[in-house]
């Protein structure tokens, strides 16, 4: 029995993978066979012909940052003319048209800025909930790690504050590649891969659910992605925290890294895995904001379930060059028309309207 029969085995007897596994997919196994194996994983978790989608903006509170990563074009570094912190009148706007509009909940994310500290946050956050009904997904891990370091305080006792003051929800964002050979090289100040993965262990165990991402197509390589994988893995096999995993293919443009874009077939491959490793986080979302609406309509025959975000507004793949925009009516055709039913959801993928 060849490897690739061996590991269609295992996938169709529900098997785990194990990181050999892993690495025969990304050597071995044509494309075809991907979206076969991935699609029988999807089948396994969601039985039923449903694509899943959520209406919300993402909203930058600040793009001020001292991590200086090398594959941001968003961030400004502080005293920088084109730096901002947001205007409660201008954050009062996007919300109320995010509402206007649909929308659930706010993706409320920003950099390191060394002048704002915890009680920016928590009234921020207090600010929001006294004059609007909508759920918060905000502050990645590394802005979360961030924060309690410029605060002295533990990252449980940060977390503590802002679930007391209104968060509901933490995105995944800051990831990058889980490898910190890999995250000296493309983003030196920020949190170690470690430091990422107790913030998320941290809220889980505090009852805060969170979504995890990876960007890949920079300098890491196909054992870095399995490792990667597979600590959210083991992470998830301890918290059952992860609602949803979102890898994102890196976009170079106005960056200092100089790469060629990952391709459509690389972004699916990696998608298909994504799927075929991570057994137990039950949803994968694909990137139409970086691979655009065809790629991610094809993901989902690559063992993606969900469509993500309406992303009403988005500043920070938008500053790499790349501005695909859809409206819901547009994500509801796209996953209709692959054969599928649409369905709006919340942050906690529980249906909330038919489409």
């Amino acid at each position: 029995m060849s490897d690739i029969e061996h590991i269609k085995e295992k996938v169709l007897s529900n098997q785990r993978l194990n990181p050999d596994d892993a690495l025969v997919l990304f050597d071995q196994a044509e494309l075809l066979q991907l979206a076969d194996l991935a699609g029988q994983r999807r089948r396994d978790l969601h039985p039923e012909p449903v694509v899943t989608f959520v209406s919300d903006r993402n909203i930058n509170y600040t793009n001020v940052c001292v991590s200086g990563c090398k594959f941001c074009a968003f961030f400004r570094p502080p005293g920088h003319k084109d730096g901002y912190v947001i205007e409660t009148s201008d954050l009062d706007k996007k919300i109320e048209e995010t509402i206007a509009l649909g929308g659930t909940q706010i993706l409320l994310q920003g950099g390191m800025h060394p002048e704002l500290d915890l009680n920016y946050y928590i009234n921020l956050l207090q600010y929001i909930k006294s004059r609007f009904k909508i759920h918060i997904h905000g502050f990645s891990p590394t802005e979360i790690a961030y924060l309690a370091d410029l605060s002295s305080l533990s990252i449980n006792k940060i977390l503590e504050k802002l679930i007391e003051a209104g968060l509901d929800s933490i995105p995944g964002g800051g990831a990058e590649i889980l490898v910190d050979e890999i995250r000296h090289k493309i983003s030196p100040n920020k949190c170690s891969a470690e430091k990422w993965l107790e913030v998320m262990k941290t809220a889980h165990h505090l009852g805060l659910k969170t979504t995890a991402t990876m960007m890949f197509g920079h300098v890491e390589g196909k054992k870095h992605i399995i490792e990667h994988l597979l600590k959210l893995r083991k992470l998830q096999d301890e918290t059952a925290g992860f609602t949803a995993f979102i890898p994102w293919s890196f976009q170079p443009d106005n960056t200092k890294i100089d790469v060629r874009p990952a391709t459509a077939v690389e972004y699916l491959r990696v998608l298909a895995i994504s799927r075929l490793v991570l057994d137990n986080i039950e949803n994968l979302q694909v990137s139409w904001v970086t691979q655009g609406d065809k790629i991610a309509q094809l993901g989902l025959a690559f063992g993606a379930n969900d469509f993500g975000s309406t992303m009403i507004e988005e500043n920070v793949v938008a500053a790499a060059g790349v501005k695909f925009r859809l409206p819901k009516s547009e994500i509801i055709r796209l996953i209709e028309n692959a054969g599928y039913t649409a369905r709006q959801r919340d942050c906690f993928y529980n249906v909330i309207t038919a489409s």
